[in-house]
């Protein structure tokens, strides 16, 4: 039964390779698909190229998927599979300066490591500032500490939230992205340069 390492089959080296080739994936296919590239990912928010919704989309839906009937089928331990607390307050300031930056920037954190290796010159420089913006945050914590810990939550979950099973989330949010699939391939037809194939 997973989480294999809650359950002691690997000890923290082996987590730690097992994180690296799974980093090393992670960044494959995103390269692979033009995630590299700031031009492509700024085309979401014009509607031109909506490539990014759909990849996330996916991926949240696979995910989504594979835990509940892993969980259906006793293949893993949904109690122990971490969840990132919920900071209710922090997240939406953090949420939308991610989102600035990511309109200005053309990269997300994960996108501009991979636009960096390919050595895009625009990547480095997004990748420098989000260093920068690190250090600046860590010796400003002081006087942010208030915020980042602003609207604690716990580890909250939409089915605890909404009280309402898990099958019924699950439903609604492939509806979701079956909607927004249906949007973006408008969108990229509307406003795309060229029609969706």
């Amino acid at each position: 039964m997973a989480p294999f390492f809650k359950f002691g089959y690997f000890g923290v080296e082996t987590g730690y390779v097992i994180a690296l080739l799974v980093g090393i994936s992670f960044g494959f296919w995103l390269e692979r698909a033009g995630f590299g590239e700031s031009r492509k990912l700024a085309l979401q928010f014009y509607f031109e190229d909506m490539t990014v919704l759909k990849v996330m989309f996916t991926a949240i839906v696979t995910a989504m998927i594979g835990l509940m009937y892993f969980t259906l089928f006793g293949w893993i331990d949904i109690s122990q599979v971490y969840v990132n607390p919920t900071y209710l307050g922090a997240q939406v300031v953090g949420g939308l300066i991610f989102g600035i930056g990511f309109a200005v920037g053309g990269y997300c954190p994960g996108t501009s490591v991979v636009g960096a290796v390919l050595g895009r010159i625009d990547a480095l420089v997004f990748l420098g500032g989000a260093l920068f913006g690190m250090f600046v945050f860590g010796e400003l914590f002081p006087l942010l500490e208030g915020l980042y810990n602003s609207g604690y939550m716990g580890a909250a979950k939409i089915t605890d939230w909404l009280k309402a099973p898990t099958g019924l989330i699950g439903f609604l949010v492939i509806i979701a992205a079956i909607a927004m699939f249906l949007g973006a391939e408008w969108a990229e037809n509307k406003f795309g340069k060229e029609p969706a194939k």
